[in-house]
């Protein structure tokens, strides 16, 4: 009988889950903002990459699920959910130094010279207006347009451009179209869309606004170990070819290089704020 309670006992053990590896294999959840319907081309660009760099990191980490959160958010909004540990997990947005005092910025530029560039846009037969502009002086004459919460904002106002600003992303297009500024920055590769939805606007012909504000995900400062995960996924497909390959794959990406590096317009440098 003392043998087969043992035997017994063995087979009950055997039967019974390994709660280590049931936990090991528990997969990583990642909730991510929706993206609105009226979203630009390359919107979906940041959850591929996302999802990239957490399946380079699937080996070491283990599985994982990305999310997408029920309803949309404004940027304000998703800021501020992550910032609370609220419904999402991450966000990417332009950086500064607010943003990443109250948030976990995982250090690895996802647009790569593109945030770095700005066309601009404006209404149509307006382009005589801005012929003459050589300096910023001369721009400062103008008036531009943006987002309250954007980190662009900030930076026109630390070189003297005036700002006039707008919570909501959509207003702007149409306070442009009213007159209440007189032109609105934009990335290259954000430019063309916006200008095909607003048939009343144009994008400026002569003129670059270049200024370097890092694009990156954020997470909230009590996730280190999420924004950890992304910075090697993101380094691995980087040294492995298959950011680049990613990156090429978005045509307005693609095409905003191309207009970059023609060396057409007149760059006029910006300085960032001092911290």
């Amino acid at each position: 009988m003392t043998q087969r309670r043992a035997v017994l006992a063995l087979l009950s053990a055997a039967s019974l889950p390994c709660l280590p590896s049931a936990r090991a294999a528990e997969p990583l959840r990642v909730t991510v903002p929706r993206l609105s319907p009226s979203s630009q081309e390359h919107a979906t660009y940041f959850p591929q990459l996302l999802r990239l760099a957490l399946e380079k990191t699937r080996a070491s980490d283990g599985p994982f699920e990305i999310k997408t959160y029920e309803q949309t958010m404004s940027g304000a909004r998703q800021l501020a959910e992550l910032k609370n540990n609220g419904a999402i997990d991450l966000v990417w947005d332009g950086s500064n130094a607010k943003r990443e005092a109250e948030l976990l910025p995982v250090r690895f530029s996802l647009l790569r010279e593109l945030n770095d560039y700005r066309v601009f846009l404006i209404r149509k037969g307006d382009q005589t207006r801005f012929q003459a502009v050589r300096t910023l002086a001369d721009l400062s004459q103008f008036t531009a347009g943006a987002g309250d919460n954007w980190p662009s904002t900030t930076v026109l106002r630390a070189n003297g451009l005036p700002v006039v600003t707008s919570i909501g992303y959509e207003q702007l297009f149409a306070m442009l179209a009213a007159r209440r500024f007189d032109y609105m920055p934009r990335g290259v590769y954000e430019a063309w869309y916006e200008q095909r939805q607003h048939s009343g606007l144009v994008i400026e012909q002569t003129l670059f606004l270049h200024y370097s504000v890092p694009f990156y995900f954020f997470t909230s400062r009590d996730n280190p170990a999420l924004a950890d995960r992304i910075e090697r996924g993101l380094r691995a497909a980087l040294a492995d070819g298959s950011f680049d390959r990613l990156f090429r794959s978005i045509p307005s990406f693609k095409r905003s290089l191309d207009e970059i590096h023609a060396g057409k317009r007149r760059v006029l440098e910006l300085q960032l704020p001092p911290n």
